[in-house]
């Protein structure tokens, strides 16, 4: 993990899609790009910024999220995501997020992941 630092970040694009939007994720009634939907772009970007980073037997999960969505984005609109490092504590990793459609800033907020060993979370799992 020593080569996560302060200012790694990483990307997530995508087109908005029918299955993006609050009416079919049941956020709200209005064909626009989702806050859920939003939110799990901001939390990929983060993945990309630090997953390739991590040992074969690593992973990262979300642990946290405060995200203020600002503006709609229509239909077939691209919105792009970014996440950049803004501290490391140990095995947590804090992020800035931010969303931009074509036009305008969309989201902005924080982000933070936790690094697991996967075979002790799934373990963990399996007992539950």
């Amino acid at each position: 993990m020593a080569s996560i630092s302060i200012g790694l970040s990483g990307e997530k694009t995508t087109t908005v899609a029918e299955e993006q939007t609050a009416r079919h994720l049941g956020s709200g009634g209005i064909d626009v790009f989702a806050t859920p939907a939003m939110i799990a772009l901001m939390e990929g970007a983060a993945v990309n910024a630090l997953d390739h980073l991590l040992a074969d037997k690593q992973a990262s999960v979300g642990i946290e999220i405060a995200i203020k969505h600002l503006a709609a984005t229509p239909l077939g609109h691209t919105v792009r995501a970014r996440a950049e490092v803004t501290a490391v504590d140990d095995r947590q990793i804090h992020f800035k997020v931010e969303a931009w459609d074509e036009a305008e800033k969309i989201g902005e907020g924080t982000h933070t992941r936790f690094i697991i060993d996967v075979e002790r979370f799934k373990g963990r799992l399996e007992k539950k």
